[in-house]
């Protein structure tokens, strides 16, 4: 019997140590809840294309990188408010060193009290400078717009232009000027290199020029020429939008996969999306009068005219 006793007693001993050695491990196994401190996220792994990268390697990644910023800014449109060649031509020439909000917000009284090339080119200087100093450079900015007015009244009939050649001759009307208005008022395709176009092109390296007209002729000989217009309207979207010139937010970048410049600007993504610049002023940019054409039956933006 004594034999029997003490075999029990290891047996209820061994139950009650393995109890206490199996709590221990519950635990230490509980904190499972610690993988939060791994991000979940794959990093982003930048194109970097080598320097030796084939001419037509070229083209599929500068084209491919066109067609993701066509679904991001579907409604990609010029961002002046006009509603004639006429007045889309001042508004550009003015939209120099200010934002296309700025030139929104002035053009409206300048056009109601001088509607036409003739009333323009005739107004008094000092009436026009007045309307015009909220866009900076007003003075400036006067004698061009009134001496463009009179070269249309006097060489054109009052009618802007629809050729290269002749745009280019009036007053403080470059290429990117012409190719703004050719593309939006008239039509016909062409690139506008303008700041934003510049930085963007050369951080993809699509092109090392830093000359406007050999990066519009860099640029252009990589697309269609039947995109070029829209071409223009979504890198310049991005640019204004998520890839500035100090602060690019490279982690809320949706090409950032596509950029070999990624990581020149914030790569986390949080702190990327407090970098996004949307001017106030009407959806989906700055444009304070959409016109119908890029508005659908839902009051809702629509592919602007020329989108295809």
């Amino acid at each position: 019997m004594k034999k029997k006793a003490t075999a029990k007693k290891p047996a209820a001993a061994v139950k009650k140590a393995a109890a206490k050695t199996v709590a221990p491990k519950r635990k230490t196994v509980a904190p499972k809840q610690a993988k939060p401190e791994v991000k979940p996220a794959k990093p982003v792994k930048p194109a970097k294309p080598p320097k030796d990268e084939s001419r037509t390697a070229l083209v599929r990644r500068a084209r491919r990188i066109n067609r993701e910023l066509a679904e991001v800014y579907p409604y990609a449109h010029p961002e002046l408010d006009f509603e004639n060649p006429f007045q889309l031509v001042v508004a550009t020439v003015l939209s120099a060193q200010t934002t296309d909000l700025r030139v929104n917000q002035t053009t409206p009284a300048l056009f109601a009290k001088y509607p036409t090339p003739e009333d323009l080119a005739a107004a008094n200087p000092e009436e026009v400078e007045e309307i015009l100093r909220p866009t900076g450079f007003f003075r400036a900015k006067t004698k061009s717009v009134m001496g463009l007015s009179k070269a249309l009244a006097e060489n054109f009939g009052g009618e802007v232009p629809g050729r290269l050649e002749d745009l280019v001759k009036l007053p403080g009307v470059g290429r990117k000027t012409a190719f703004v208005v050719l593309g939006n008022a008239f039509g016909r395709p062409g690139i506008t290199v303008d700041t934003h176009f510049q930085r963007l092109v050369r951080r993809w390296q699509w092109t090392d020029q830093t000359d406007p007209d050999k990066i519009e002729a860099a640029v252009g000989a990589l697309f269609p020429k039947s995109e070029w217009t829209m071409l223009s309207h979504h890198v310049i979207f991005h640019g204004r939008r998520i890839c500035h010139a100090r602060k690019p937010a490279c982690g809320a970048c949706p090409i950032a996969p596509l950029c070999p410049a990624y990581g020149e600007g914030e790569t986390d993504p949080e702190k990327a999306k407090k970098l996004l610049k949307y001017e106030k002023g009407g959806f989906p940019g700055q444009r304070l009068k959409p016109p119908q054409a890029y508005l659908d039956a839902g009051g809702k933006p629509a592919p602007p005219l020329g989108a295809g």
